[in-house]
């Protein structure tokens, strides 16, 4: 689908990869529905692109909605059918790092509905309208952690195996329908998404970080091609092929993440030392 014939709903937009992605569709020339749970942040995210990109009023909108919410997937999938969308882009999704053993249960129960129930629920919420639609498309923006399982990383690599798994099996039963769904594997991405504690471990990783707008391009750039899956990223490319072929291949090759993760884990279950009568640590 050309950009300028696209109508997206863009979940997540108000964040560090949405608002670049909105950006670049925009300018691309597509109209764009700003979708997140801060309503003053929609806003002046809104008025903001309008004005820096000088795009028409009629061509942005915003709907503030939780989507963790029944009431607030159906309101989104009326507002955005009544809107005209005809294509879905999955960005909302909340981090999660750590041992499982150190996970809290309610974290665990909110990545895995935020980042793949939600996304489920609502494309099955606008299935019937863009079945209506002459070209509809649903992308899926997962990771290469979907492809990949990294250690410290269960819980969220678990929500995005899912959101991939999902994607795949989905555009196989739509095949036969003008609707369209793809899957975008971005690697770590350098926003605040990541925790410092994140950024730790990337760094004692040697892993490698895109920006923003790397990602966006390759949004467009799906949108446009209509190409059903992509992955950002070298090495990352190559090790999510090799992991779906052989994964126990891989399994060495993340010793050092282990190392690392086991040693940040023991950092921070180790108490301070008590101080001495000077006041020096013992």
């Amino acid at each position: 689908m050309k950009a300028a014939d696209a109508r997206v709903l863009l979940t997540g937009a108000s964040g560090g990869i949405g608002q670049v992605m909105a950006a670049t569709l925009l300018q691309a020339g597509a109209s764009v529905m700003l979708v997140g749970r801060n309503e003053a942040r929609l806003s002046i995210l809104s008025e903001d692109l309008t004005r820096r990109l000088n795009v028409p009023a009629d061509r942005i909108t915003w709907q503030a909605t939780d989507l963790l919410s029944n009431d607030g997937l159906t309101g989104l999938a009326h507002a955005a059918a009544t809107w005209g969308a005809n294509v879905v882009v999955h960005n909302a999704g909340v981090p999660s790092f750590g041992p499982l053993a150190a996970a809290d249960t309610g974290e665990i129960a909110r990545v895995l509905h935020t980042n793949l129930l939600a996304p489920m629920l609502l494309t099955q919420a606008l299935l019937p309208h863009l079945h209506r639609q002459k070209r509809a498309q649903v992308i899926c923006v997962g990771s290469t952690l979907g492809s990949i399982g990294l250690p410290g990383f269960s819980v969220y690599g678990a929500s995005k195996f899912g959101l991939r798994g999902f994607a795949e099996a989905l555009r196989r039963e739509l095949a036969d329908t003008a609707v369209r769904v793809q899957y975008l594997g971005p690697r770590s991405t350098h926003t605040t998404f990541n925790s410092p504690q994140v950024e730790s471990y990337n760094l004692a990783t040697g892993t490698a970080q895109d920006m923003p707008a790397t990602v966006a391009t390759a949004l467009l750039e799906m949108l446009e091609s209509e190409s059903a899956q992509r992955f950002l990223g070298f090495p990352e490319k190559l090790a999510a092929r090799i992991n779906g072929c052989a994964p126990s291949l891989l399994d060495s090759a993340f010793n050092k993440h282990r190392q690392v993760l086991s040693g940040a884990l023991t950092q921070a279950l180790t108490p301070p030392a008590r101080p001495t009568a000077s006041g020096n640590p013992t």
